[in-house]
């Protein structure tokens, strides 16, 4: 059971890894779960395009692609996060780039929670659920 945390083509964003991790561990408790195996890849808007199309037939870029490999409780999963994509939506969405890192981060932990956010209901939900994710990282 770990949270793993590596880059590729990036420079490694400034997280504290052992922060983060109690963070993460701490909002995954509040489903119920446990985690398991998480491995997070931070990469270049370029890297995030290759996996988008090599894996799930994809053209475009995103800020985070989660690999859910849960079972039962077990949260599980590898979670590629464009930083490159983190710091046009922070401007985007006028928040400084630590908190969209940060929002990103528990996103991918809340899909691999069973959260989902296709329709419009479900990005709501989803949004509540990183503001509430969020308030625990503040705390810690």
């Amino acid at each position: 059971m770990a949270i793993n945390y590596d880059s590729e083509g990036v420079k490694f964003p400034s997280i504290k890894k052992r922060k983060t991790t109690n963070w993460i561990k701490s909002v995954v408790a509040t489903y119920n779960k446990i985690v398991g195996e998480i491995g997070y890849i931070f990469c270049s808007d370029d890297k995030i395009l290759e996996v988008n199309n090599q894996y799930l037939q994809h053209d475009y870029y995103t800020d985070i692609i989660t690999f859910d490999y849960s079972e039962g409780d077990v949260v599980s999963g590898d979670l590629f996060i464009s930083v490159d994509t983190v710091k046009s939506n922070s401007i985007q969405f006028n928040t400084n780039f630590d908190q969209e890192l940060y929002r990103v981060i528990i996103h991918g932990v809340l899909h691999l929670c069973g959260i989902n956010d296709k329709s419009p209901e479900e990005r709501a939900f989803m949004t509540e659920c990183e503001n509430k994710a969020l308030e625990l990282l503040d705390k810690s």
